[in-house]
């Protein structure tokens, strides 16, 4: 594992948990990480490009990390979707950053 390499628990739509690796030093988001893995299918994530114009790829953080602020979009966007829980976020929003190590998430369903 590359020492810029966080580990990531992803659980899918269909409940099956993932243990993935991701980049913290290529600028990617949680949404991007999540379709690089193929861990939704095509068309059913980050659908708006990673705009916040969209929640396909809406999650519920279920570990304790400190995550930056919701922006105004962010929350624009979570207040019109569908299945949002108080541990909901744009995974388009949360960028991969070493702080991150241990993140565990689980994808909303699809609306």
């Amino acid at each position: 594992m590359d020492s810029q390499d966080i580990n990531i628990t992803i659980i899918d739509r269909d409940g099956v948990t993932h243990n993935i690796e991701a980049p913290t030093d290529m600028a990617m988001n949680l949404m991007e990480v999540i379709r690089s893995y193929e861990l939704a299918p095509e068309g059913t994530i980050g659908v708006c490009g990673g705009m916040a114009m969209c929640a396909s790829c809406q999650c519920y953080i279920k570990s304790n990390h400190n995550l930056p602020e919701m922006q105004d979009d962010e929350e624009a966007m979570l207040s019109e979707a569908f299945y949002v829980e108080d541990n909901s976020r744009l995974g388009c929003q949360i960028h991969i950053t070493t702080e991150l190590d241990g993140l565990e998430v689980e994808l909303a369903p699809e609306s």
